[in-house]
Formats: C-alpha cells, structure tokens, sequence
C-alpha cells in the first residue's frame, strides 16, 4: 500500500533543515555545487503527496564525487545511480528521514524532470488538482509503489509536455519510469 497525504507545511521546514545540514557539510568539505532543490510533490504547496521530502544537490559533472564524499560523511549512504543518468541517491540515516536525496548533474535530464514538475505543478492549479486526484486514486488501487508509478505515468507525461519538454525528453523519462517499475523502486 502507498501512503499519500494531504499537504503539510512541515514538509517545507523539514526541506530547510535538511537543506542547511547538507550545505555546512557540503562546504565543510570543499565540495561545489550549484544549488539544493526541493524537488517531487511535498515542494508543490496545496498538493497531496507520499510524506517524503525529495532533495536534489545539483551539482557540475565533476563535482559528483566530492559532494557523494561529503554527504557519505554525513552518514548517507551512496547507492549510485539506480539506472538513472545524472542522478545518484543515497540512503539515509535515520536522523534524514523521510527523506530521499540525490545528488544530481546540473542541465541531467533527471534535473530538468524534477524542476519542470515541480515548476509546472506550482503554476498550474488545474493541473495540479488533476495530478492530486490521480495520485490518491492510484495509492488507493495500488498494491505497490511500483504500480503507483506506472498509474500516474499518463498525467506526468502531460506536466512534462506543458513544461516543454521534447517529444524525446519525455520519452527517455517514461522508460526509465517504466524501467524503475518494472525492476522495483528500491532495487
């Protein structure tokens, strides 16, 4: 079973202490980056969501590897890439928790898939009402978080398409969805 909830103001302070705990390690250690997101559904005010904060560490193709030190020293866990180019996640201690967090190559497609749906659903009541309504039928009908996915499939193709994104962009984001389904979304 999915859990999805009402929106919770909480999810965006929870965002700025994770925020700020990732940034003094992050410079502690030297490690450039570009910017930390908040990124998936609990960054989208008014919109129901699985009660886990998703953090992206953008960061330059050569900063991957000290900013994955800097976190590691944190107590996160580096998992790689999970069949995702451009992004790498992590497991996270349970002081981080919920949370995910990636880090992620400025201009990836995995970036540009995280901010134009969040950037898109901000802006878009209808849109985002449409979006709410298919994640709670689909976490009400799904057996897994796999299924989950694969229900909501449609309407993301959509928010992808009305942020702009090509034909190919988007194509190359539903097999990787469709790929992280298939195989399982931990593994």
């Amino acid at each position: 079973m999915v859990e999805v909830v009402d929106h919770q103001p909480a999810w965006a302070e929870r965002f700025s202490e994770l925020r700020a705990a990732y940034a003094r390690a992050l410079d502690a250690a030297g490690a450039p980056y570009r910017s930390i997101e908040h990124v998936g559904s609990t960054a989208v005010p008014g919109l129901a969501a699985k009660p886990v904060v998703d953090v992206d560490v953008v960061v330059a193709e050569a900063g991957v590897d000290g900013a994955t030190a800097a976190l590691a020293g944190l107590g996160l866990v580096p998992r790689g890439d999970l069949g995702v180019a451009g992004r790498y996640a992590f497991g996270v201690p349970e002081r981080f928790r919920p949370s995910n967090t990636y880090v992620v190559v400025d201009g990836s497609l995995a970036l540009r898939n995280h901010l134009a749906v969040r950037d898109t659903l901000r802006s878009d009541a209808a849109l985002r009402a449409e979006y709410d309504a298919v994640k709670r039928r689909a976490a009400a009908v799904a057996s897994d978080i796999d299924e989950y996915l694969l229900l909501k499939s449609e309407v993301l193709g959509r928010i992808l398409a009305r942020a702009g994104l090509s034909d190919d962009e988007r194509a190359a984001i539903a097999d990787t969805n469709r790929r992280i389904a298939t195989r399982g979304a931990h593994g």
